[in-house]
């Protein structure tokens, strides 16, 4: 893209955006976008950041655990807005992602880490434009491509999300997290503002006290599972996966159980077991890693904590804002003005924005 669209797309940010002001007063220098779902505007959150970033002169990094940017939804075949980079970001993604760029770019180093579309790479942006964005999916890979893009010298990272997986999204790895929510949700304003609210109840997770972290500080660090009685003296502690960790659980169920630290995921299944032994154990206290473990629906949590039960986080998840889209690709549209007054109204603690009407607000309100 030429320089006058550049020139264009900068000034396009400078009426400001409370989404960025918030996130630069908060100084965080990782930040996950998480869509709800497929086509809640998550890809345009994602550029409204990297175009604030670009005028405030912040340097920036980017990469996913999935793949963006490519021109069709690989589920609905429908076309995509792009990963807009602008000169000097710095781009975390697959090698063979590269040809299909539409910007300039430099090879600045390899991760040695590979991928379904070969090695990780790291490049910079020289021009604005376009660029497919396919990063590592492992946690622990992940990490690595953290580390070497701020190396690069970057100030902030921006990672972008894929469909169900909102890893990216853990205290262990993003500072903060952008939710993407809106019309492709399904129904009204109000199912749109339900469905949001029930997502965020699991994401946002309080955070445990300083003496049932330190009890189960062991788990987290190490992995696995933790049991403990109400004097807190230890139960149980092994390194196993969550999947294999119903029966470990049950077997103590005779004992006087307190608390429970599980520091994988958490489905249906270890959910259950967990309520069988709160049925047994009143008061019964679950800790895990943070709400991107959890595999469950709210209900399950309002059912837990409603028959006496507690569910915290080792590390909270900090929401650095909530972006609404009322398009959606498969029509029934949303009246904007409506759904983000509703937004607003239903999270009223959290930064709450429309980002295309911040850079572009429409007289109609509608898509």
């Amino acid at each position: 893209m030429g320089e006058q669209a550049f020139h264009v797309n900068r000034q396009a940010a400078t009426g400001g955006s409370a989404l960025w002001h918030r996130i630069r007063q908060r100084r965080l220098t990782t930040l996950a976008v998480v869509g709800m779902t497929k086509n809640t505007g998550k890809t345009v959150a994602l550029n409204h950041l990297l175009v604030c970033a670009a005028r405030d002169g912040v340097a920036t990094g980017v990469t996913s655990i999935g793949r963006d940017g490519e021109e069709r939804d690989q589920v609905f075949s429908i076309p995509k807005p792009p990963v807009l980079v602008w000169p000097g970001s710095i781009v975390a993604t697959a090698r063979h992602t590269l040809p299909r760029a539409k910007a300039r770019w430099k090879l600045l180093a390899g991760t040695g880490l590979a991928s379904p579309m070969g090695e990780i790479v790291i490049v910079r942006a020289l021009e604005h434009g376009a660029m497919e964005v396919a990063g590592a999916s492992r946690g622990s890979d992940q990490q690595e491509v953290l580390a070497q893009l701020r190396q690069c010298g970057c100030a902030l990272i921006v990672l972008d999300g894929a469909l169900g997986r909102s890893q990216h999204a853990s205290p262990a790895i993003a500072e903060g997290m952008i939710l993407a929510t809106g019309a492709a949700l399904g129904g009204g304003v109000p199912d749109v503002i339900r469905k949001t609210r029930d997502r965020l109840a699991i994401l946002d997770i309080p955070q445990a006290g300083p003496e049932i972290l330190a009890r189960c500080d062991a788990v987290f660090e190490h992995r696995g599972v933790g049991i403990w009685d109400r004097a807190g003296r230890p139960l149980f502690r092994a390194d196993i996966a969550t999947l294999n960790a119903g029966p470990a659980l049950l077997a103590f169920a005779g004992r006087e159980v307190a608390t429970i630290a599980v520091s994988g995921a958490v489905g249906k299944a270890l959910w259950l077991t967990i309520d069988a032994l709160l049925a047994r154990h009143p008061g019964l206290t679950l800790v895990v890693a943070d709400g991107t473990k959890l595999f469950i629906e709210n209900a399950d949590v309002t059912r837990f904590r409603s028959q006496g039960g507690s569910l915290l986080a080792s590390r909270r998840i900090t929401i650095a804002g909530i972006t609404v889209n009322p398009c959606s690709p498969h029509g029934g549209h949303l009246v904007a003005e409506e759904l983000l007054g509703a937004a607003r109204l239903a999270f009223p603690e959290h930064q709450v924005a429309d980002v295309i009407r911040e850079r572009a607000p429409t007289k109609t309100g509608v898509c």
